[in-house]
């Protein structure tokens, strides 16, 4: 019998071994055009994704970036089973992995901040499966969780304190 968990010879390890790592790489928003099939969802700004139609357009947040980058964080470890898999040390970009409850299917969640000017940015995600080609609408459905979270967290850190830029 296969396990559902991490453990050695669990299901995580026969997707692994069938379909490669979960974690489905960086992503160059500025390049991106859309999967074919509907297994994943894009919350991006008009001018950063100018090549893809985007699900949601994420506005401009009154925090900076690196505020920005760290309520990203929280929010995407609040979901449940969902990791961060890369963070990228000299860039703005992250990457987690999340998976189904049952069958522990991938997917990947890409995360870029992108400067707005002093004390303002804003932010592009892109949510993959990395199995089948139909995802029953969860891909769309985690970025508009995501994205309302991270809208209630920039609320209740108010303002930016003088002097702290």
């Amino acid at each position: 019998m296969i396990g559902r968990g991490e453990e050695p010879g669990g299901i995580e390890e026969v997707w692994i071994r069938l379909f490669g790592p979960p974690d489905l790489g960086p992503v160059e928003f500025a390049t991106l055009r859309r999967r074919a099939s509907p297994n994943d969802a894009l919350a991006c700004p008009p001018d950063v994704c100018p090549q893809a139609k985007a699900d949601f357009v994420p506005p401009d947040y009154p925090v900076p970036g690196a505020r920005l980058r760290e309520i990203v964080r929280a929010v995407a470890e609040a979901e449940p089973r969902t990791a961060l898999v890369f963070s990228d040390r000299w860039g703005e970009q992250d990457r987690y992995v999340a998976r189904s409850r049952l069958m522990r299917f991938p997917d990947t969640i890409t995360v870029e901040i992108v400067g707005r000017g002093e004390g303002r940015s804003s932010l592009a995600l892109y949510s993959r499966s990395q199995i089948g080609r139909g995802d029953l609408g969860v891909n769309r459905a985690r970025l508009s969780r995501w994205l309302s979270g991270i809208e209630a967290a920039v609320r209740a850190s108010g303002p930016e304190p003088e002097g702290s830029r």
